[in-house]
């Protein structure tokens, strides 16, 4: 049944769910867990706290409830162990100024944690992942690479700089990032996750007969990536990633094939990709980086007459 309030629905692969409940007031729901990322319970908590919350930022909407969803072995785990996570989740949902309001728990073999979060924006304001236009410069705000070092500390090959590194990175919130946008200007937006850069760079360009350029050179990425990358420390999701975007893609002969396993990388809790006017692009960016979000970077452009492909340079 069709809902004249339903601004945001299941119709595309948006962040989140948008519905309006007056002139000026609409609510945005999302619901984001998974299995733990890092070893450190607390830091787990914090990090999927912020990648749940993360959906509700790259609408351009504010956060205020959410929810605990909690999955745990409780035959298995000490109990120690979940109030670790949920401290580090209540913990990030107080910094980002969110009151949680209630949860739920089931008792499972595997370990998971995230959140349901309801967040408020004026319905007129709403950013989608598409929106953008020709001539629209891409802006990302975290660097790429968290699957690769993530499958790298699971092989005990990282350095303990590059995991504090990645997980400062998951657990950042995408707050102020959203917030600057909003207050810049900004025609789309979305968040980088599960389907790498390229897959959700797809998603704003996916039936709108545009395209999109993106420049590896100044795309942000952790440091060691790249070498893991060589060593083959690539999730399996990588692949699924390249397998199913890959016949969208055109790439430079001169562009490292290790290159293109970081640009459909999984992330996990990764920055906003942003379409804003050429003539807003460098300020945001400026913004940004003077707001301390320092790895912020203009990565590509939208092109018309693209066919919807995404050209890699």
């Amino acid at each position: 049944m069709d809902d004249p309030n339903l601004i945001v629905g299941m119709e595309r692969a948006e962040d989140a769910g948008v519905y309006k409940l007056s002139e000026d007031l609409a609510i945005i729901q999302t619901v984001d867990f998974f299995t733990p990322i890092v070893d450190d319970p607390y830091m787990f908590g914090q990090i999927a706290a912020a990648n749940a919350l993360s959906d509700v930022y790259a609408m351009g909407g504010k956060p205020l409830t959410a929810m605990n969803i909690v999955c745990f072995p409780i035959k298995t785990m000490d109990i120690s162990v979940l109030r670790e996570i949920l401290k580090g989740g209540l913990d990030k949902m107080k910094e980002a100024g969110v009151t949680l309001v209630g949860g739920h728990s089931v008792e499972d073999s595997e370990l998971k944690y995230g959140l349901s979060v309801t967040g408020t924006i004026h319905p007129s304001k709403v950013l989608t992942n598409v929106g953008a236009k020709v001539g629209d410069r891409l802006i990302l705000t975290k660097p790429l690479g968290t699957g690769i070092i993530n499958t790298a500390i699971k092989g005990g090959m990282a350095t303990e700089d590059s995991i504090e590194r990645v997980t400062r990175c998951m657990a950042g919130l995408n707050k102020r990032a959203s917030e600057i946008m909003q207050e810049i200007g900004a025609n789309a937006c979305t968040d980088v996750t599960g389907f790498g850069l390229l897959g959700h760079a797809f998603e704003m360009i996916q039936g709108t007969g545009k395209g999109m350029t993106i420049d590896v050179a100044s795309v942000p990425v952790l440091p060691e990536v790249m070498n893991f990358a060589k060593m083959g420390m690539v999730p399996g999701g990588t692949y699924r990633n390249r397998e199913f975007r890959i016949n969208k893609v055109d790439i430079d002969t001169k562009t490292s094939p290790y290159i293109i396993d970081i640009l459909f990388d999984p992330q996990t809790s990764g920055g906003l990709l942003i379409a804003v006017s050429e003539e807003k692009a460098e300020e945001l960016v400026k913004r940004l980086r003077k707001e301390g979000i320092e790895d912020a970077a203009i990565i590509g452009e939208v092109m018309g007459d693209s066919e919807e492909r995404i050209l890699v340079q």
